[in-house]
């Protein structure tokens, strides 16, 4: 499989999107003419929808998975970005960045076995609970000493980057901390025990 950051070998699935579907044509022309949206579901949290009339502030979609016909709040409803975003690297790229749009990317990318993900500055991850290829010497290696952009989300990437800043601006490391926020559920220390 070609990438743009030129890694191979096994771990290469766990840190690069396929970007096959996500650019095909069909699925490009299928957004478009359905004026496809997200719409909340009870189960699902939020489902795709056509988008089917515009009055005001009600609106009629229809299901995708269902064909049935739903009148809803305009508020309720979300945009939906076309699908050269799906899998984004990172969030902030997407054009309609609303609640929806950011759990599906999450989703896609985790279901992919994908589970660092960008927001702007931070590094989003949710644990696979299960252990990766991605903890390695050789994928240490290749974040050491580049910039975020030239490679995928990983937590070596910020590290390498603290890292950097840390020498660039002559902070004293003895004693230096680095503050690590981790809400909802854990990320296995073991992510930063192997870099440091």
């Amino acid at each position: 499989m070609a990438n743009d950051y030129g890694i191979t070998g096994p771990e290469l699935q766990y840190l690069v999107a396929g970007k096959d579907k996500v650019n095909d044509p069909a699925s490009q022309a299928q957004w478009a003419s359905k004026k496809l949206v997200w719409v909340p579901s009870e189960q699902h949290g939020f489902v795709p929808a056509s988008l089917i009339e515009d009055k005001g502030d009600e609106v009629t979609v229809e299901i995708q998975e269902t064909n049935k016909r739903v009148k809803l709040n305009k508020d309720d409803v979300q945009k939906m970005n076309p699908p050269k975003f799906n899998k984004v690297e990172d969030m902030a790229e997407l054009t309609c960045l609303n609640e929806a749009s950011v759990l599906h990317n999450l989703k896609e990318r985790y279901y992919s076995g994908l589970i660092y993900t960008y927001s702007g500055l931070f590094c989003v991850v949710v644990n696979p609970y299960k252990r990766l290829p991605i903890y390695t010497e050789k994928v240490i290696e290749l974040y050491k000493g580049k910039k975020r952009h030239e490679v995928p989300p990983h937590v070596y990437a910020i590290t390498d980057q603290a890292y950097r800043n840390m020498l660039q601006d002559h902070i004293h490391m003895h004693g230096f901390k680095i503050m690590i926020v981790i809400a909802l559920y854990s990320i296995e220390t073991y992510n930063l025990c192997t870099f440091w």
